[in-house]
């Protein structure tokens, strides 16, 4: 069976933000390094617990956009708050727990009991933890399930 993997484009900061992801996630490291004709890394392997990326410091040519994303599924509050404080720093917000960390890669910081409130078997209840989600910008779990058990009178 062929293997695939994700291979990021960065303009020339490829190691640095490898290193940085593997420092915040378990079971992770930089798996290999390549040198480019100049000896700086060309292309940067790495491991985020078990799943294996690559990046590829190509040149200003192409940039990294929100049409490709790495999505986190946090088990509780504290973990969202930790990736996301993580990952934000010198980044951008977006909406609906998705951001842009320093590099332009996007991340989307996903409670799981978001996944269960949207498969809830009550589709009014599931609607309105989604409309919750639409208007937040970090997702928070509270807000989320008050907003679901918010039927109206």
């Amino acid at each position: 069976m062929p293997t695939t993997l994700p291979c990021l484009w960065f303009e020339r900061d490829g190691l640095a933000a490898a290193e940085r992801y593997v420092s915040l996630f378990p079971n992770s490291s930089i798996t290999s390094v390549s040198p480019g004709p100049d000896g700086s890394p060309l292309v940067v392997g790495f491991s985020l617990d078990g799943r294996e990326y690559l990046v590829l410091n190509g040149g200003p040519q192409y940039a990294l956009s929100p049409a490709f994303s790495i999505q986190v599924l946090c088990e509780d509050q504290a973990e969202v708050d930790r990736y996301w404080d993580a990952l934000l720093e010198g980044g951008e917000e977006s909406r609906c727990g998705w951001l842009t960390d320093r590099w332009g890669v996007s991340w989307q910081i996903v409670p799981r009991r978001l996944m269960e409130l949207r498969a809830d078997p009550d589709p009014d209840r599931a609607a309105r933890a989604v409309r919750a989600m639409l208007g937040m910008r970090r997702l928070v779990v509270a807000e989320l399930e008050a907003a679901a058990d918010d039927a109206p009178s």
